[in-house]
This record gives structure tokens, C-alpha cells and sequence, in this order.
């Protein structure tokens, strides 16, 4: 089973040193990658998320990128319809070769509606633009010149030209537990979960390897943790190893970068026997 962490790039602990801190403690205690989430704005008074300090994420990774040289840099998840699928491409496939092809795309729908509307975008075509995002991502990674035919981005593509691509295919891993991101997920090279208790893995396992049954198709899951209950979280990696799944993301959720780091070599000790 591989493993990764969360990077802390939200709320108060949130800084270019404990950011660079994380990221060199993951490589050096030879964790498999590191993690960023997103929220580009959200209300003054929403309970979740907890904090509106979410450095971005792309740049959070480029920077960890530069601390490291091995350790794979995952999104968990970026909101793929809040953003224009050309300059993000164009982000994301500059990341992809500064680091070497060390790149993970997660990516999922969005569920804050407030902030669809304070960035203009209808909530209501957010799966539909999704997959079309997505196709015209790989389109622009993969042709050149490029055409392509858009429906729901506003976009005129015709016999033009987007450099750089990436030197290796970026993966991209869904991220939801809907019938659309299950689907999603299949037509793609990964899906990556929250919330899914041990107990629940073993179902989500047989649903996508029915139709998936290869390891280069990854199942992958998110789990927070903290100082107080990382200490058993092996007896939960051994769980789900043993239901088939391959990669566990840990968020700490750790205030301090202190505990947090201690957190992060307690999550390492606890799946290194696996």
C-alpha cells in the first residue's frame, strides 16, 4: 500500500516553512507523496471548511516540488469546473515537467454552491463541465496543433497551439462517491475517496474493479487524523489493505506544525510494516 500526507496549507498552521517542512519530512521518512486541497472563496459564516486560509494549490505544490525531488504531488481534490480548463492545463502540465512527472490530478465537481456563484459559474452544469474541462485538458496535452469543440467552457479552439505539454501523462484520479463520479472515475486512471470507512471499502473495491480489475486503474482514499488517534491507524491501514485498497492519503489535523509533524511520522510508522 502507498501512502501520502496532507500538506498544511490551511488555516494558521499555513506557511511557505511548514509547508517546505512537511514536504522534506514526507520524502525523507520515504512517504509515496504529499497533498493539497482546494477552496478559491467561500462565505463568511460557513461552518466547513473550518478555515478561508487556503493557500493555492498549485503553487503550494510547485513549491513543495522544489523542496524534494521524489516524492509524487497529488490534488485531493482540485474544483475542476470553477476553472477554465486552458490556463489550468497550461499550470498543470508546467508543474508536471518542473518536477519531473511527479503529478497527480485529483479532481471532483465542487459541492459549495456560494462559491460557484461568487465566481460566476451555474452550480447546475458543474458535472457537465467537469467532463468537458477534463477532455479539452487532454486534448491540449496531447495535440498540437489543437482543435476542439466546447459546449459548455466558453471557448474558441481551432488549429492552435499550447506549449508546454507535459513530458509524461498527468493521471487523473476522481475524486466523490456519486453514481457520476464512480463513472467518472472508470473512464479515467483512478478514483479517490473520502469518508469510506473500512468497513464500506471492500464495496466500493468490487464496484470498480468489476469493471477496472488492473492496478493501473488506483483506488485510493482520504482519512484525517490527529495527534489523539493516529496511533491506531494501523489496525484501519491493515483493514483497508486487505479490502484491495492501494493508496491512503492522511490529513493531518493537527493545529500546531509541531504535533503536526509528529502526527505525520506516526502515520508513517503505522503503515510502514504494510
Amino acid at each position: 500500500m502507498k501512502l501520502g500526507i496532507h500538506l498544511p496549507h490551511i488555516g494558521r498552521k499555513a506557511g511557505p516553512d511548514s509547508i517546505r517542512r512537511v514536504a522534506i519530512q514526507a520524502e525523507e521518512l520515504g512517504l509515496d507523496d504529499v497533498w493539497v486541497s482546494e477552496h478559491i472563496i467561500v462565505p463568511k459564516d460557513s461552518s466547513y471548511p473550518p478555515s478561508p486560509n487556503f493557500w493555492d494549490p498549485v503553487l503550494t505544490l510547485t513549491w513543495a516540488a522544489a523542496a524534494t525531488s521524489r516524492v509524487r504531488l497529488g490534488t485531493s481534490v482540485l474544483v475542476l469546473p470553477l476553472r477554465h480548463p486552458l490556463p489550468l492545463a497550461k499550470e498543470l502540465a508546467t508543474l508536471q515537467n518542473l518536477s519531473n512527472g511527479r503529478l497527480i490530478l485529483g479532481a471532483g465537481v465542487g459541492w459549495l454552491e456560494a462559491e460557484f456563484d461568487a465566481l460566476g459559474v451555474p452550480f447546475k452544469e458543474r458535472g457537465r463541465r467537469m467532463d468537458e474541462g477534463i477532455a479539452m485538458m487532454r486534448a491540449v496535452w496531447s495535440q498540437d496543433p489543437v482543435t476542439f469543440d466546447s459546449k459548455w467552457i466558453p471557448a474558441k479552439i481551432e488549429n492552435m497551439r499550447a506549449q508546454p505539454q507535459p513530458t509524461t501523462p498527468i493521471p487523473i484520479w476522481i475524486g466523490g462517491s456519486s453514481d457520476a463520479a464512480f463513472k467518472r472515475a472508470l473512464r479515467l486512471d483512478g478514483w479517490h475517496g473520502s469518508r469510506v470507512s473500512p468497513e464500506q471499502a471492500a464495496g466500493v473495491v468490487k464496484r470498480l474493479r468489476t469493471e477496472r480489475p488492473n492496478d493501473d486503474f488506483t483506488i485510493s482514499i482520504r482519512v484525517n487524523c490527529n495527534a489523539q488517534n493516529v496511533s491506531g491507524m494501523r489496525d484501519a491501514l491493515t483493514a483497508y489493505s486487505d479490502a484491495g485498497i492501494q493508496h491512503v492519503m492522511a490529513a493531518p489535523e493537527d493545529r500546531d506544525i509541531d504535533t503536526y509533524l509528529a502526527t505525520t511520522e506516526a502515520f508513517h510508522r503505522a503503515g510502514a510494516s504494510l
